[in-house]
């Protein structure tokens, strides 16, 4: 296990940090099965300063005080009633910076995510789309405030990333606009949102 260090995600720049996330491998411990899969879409949020962000000018609710703490914390929030979106704050404590998963390739326990989406069979889409990503790892909203640097993986359910040491180039990597953020106005337009266009063969098990 490689696994990310708390210091990776204590760092000021959360776009930076959007893009390194790529490549990287989201693993999840849910009731005893693991599952993970290589993220290959991000996106950044810039705290009170991104009109996108749930913590823009400084809110704080029930629901967004994770994103106050120390990176390398889950913020996992329901979407539309419906999806758990994944999110890994970043920065310093009382700075409400995060990533957002968008899309990963599956890798181990397919058989599992399979199940949990009542598929057949992995089809081309499979892992795209942050509700989706949670939906095949087992991420739920309770899950938010785990700490993914090794406080909470010996006492499941647990979440976690991995460098696997696949290498990604500037010229695998498109940036561009976030999506569904229309209501942030210039900010929807900043290029916050990073994906593996071209992937070549990796040293993990894909």
């Amino acid at each position: 296990m490689s696994l990310l260090p708390q210091s990776f995600y204590t760092r000021p720049d959360v776009v930076q940090i959007a893009g390194d996330l790529l490549g990287k491998h989201l693993y999840t411990n849910i009731d005893g099965t693991i599952t993970s899969g290589m993220i290959c879409e991000t996106e950044a949020y810039a705290g009170i300063t991104d009109k996108a962000s749930h913590a823009y000018g400084g809110r704080r609710t029930n629901r967004t005080e994770t994103m106050y703490a120390r990176g390398g914390i889950a913020y996992v929030y329901l979407c539309y009633g419906i999806h758990s979106l994944f999110n890994v704050v970043t920065n310093l404590p009382g700075i409400p910076h995060a990533v957002l998963i968008r899309a990963i390739i599956p890798a181990d326990g397919i058989d599992y995510m399979l199940k949990r989406t009542e598929k057949e069979k992995v089809t081309k889409n499979f892992g795209t789309g942050p509700g989706r990503v949670s939906r095949l790892l087992g991420i739920h909203f309770r899950h938010s405030g785990l700490d993914l640097t090794g406080k909470d993986l010996l006492t499941p359910p647990a979440i976690w990333i991995e460098d696997c040491g696949f290498n990604v180039s500037a010229e695998m990597i498109s940036a561009g606009p976030r999506v569904g953020v229309g209501y942030a106005g210039q900010d929807a337009l900043l290029p916050y949102r990073f994906k593996l266009v071209t992937i070549s063969e990796s040293t993990c098990d894909l």
